[in-house]
């Protein structure tokens, strides 16, 4: 056990930006399943590996563990409301969303930026959370902007003006960025 305090350990964790995803399955009632996620990564090209970890007194961590399939749906920059949908408890996330069937039948979301259709590999311990491995089964993606999350907020992306080679934009941009 350490001495942190927990909440300034997340403060410091929710530092990193990271993109914001929402993880879809079906129960092994039929019943469609879905959460707000942004502990998403890439493990490995061969075999094709993603991992995303999920907390383990989750009400849908048992939907998790028992699905066959899920998807990783990756939001837009304009799916923020999207994302607080699947975040905030409810009995039916789903509501008024319309979604289309994936492999297993798990719900794929319209609009996303990228969809992920995954076998679920295995899932492993990983202190408070589960971690899942999933083999990605199919995929597709589109150019947009993601939705980022830090330091709890929203974000969008912007495109550094280095990019460009303007030095002198760049350096007003890292300033503006730094407020």
């Amino acid at each position: 056990m350490t001495d942190f305090d927990q909440r300034e350990l997340r403060n410091a964790l929710g530092r990193f930006a990271t993109g914001i995803t929402i993880i879809t399955t079906l129960g092994q009632d039929g019943k469609a399943e879905g959460l707000t996620a942004n502990s998403f990564s890439a493990v490995s090209l061969e075999p094709p590996l993603v991992l995303w970890c999920l907390l383990k007194d989750s009400p849908s961590l048992a939907v998790f563990e028992n699905c066959s399939y899920f998807a990783i749906n990756i939001l837009r920059s304009n799916q923020r409301d999207l994302s607080h949908q699947f975040a905030t408890p409810a009995a039916d996330k789903f509501g008024a969303v319309e979604w289309s069937e994936g492999l297993g039948g798990v719900p794929l979301l319209p609009g996303c930026l990228a969809q992920f259709e995954c076998r679920h590999e295995t899932h492993h311990e990983g202190g408070d959370h589960l971690i899942f491995i999933g083999r990605i089964e199919n995929f597709r993606y589109a150019d947009g902007q993601p939705l980022l999350y830090n330091a709890g907020r929203y974000g969008v992306a912007a495109e550094h003006p280095d990019n460009f080679g303007d030095t002198a934009e760049a350096s007003a941009f890292d300033d503006l960025m730094m407020l």
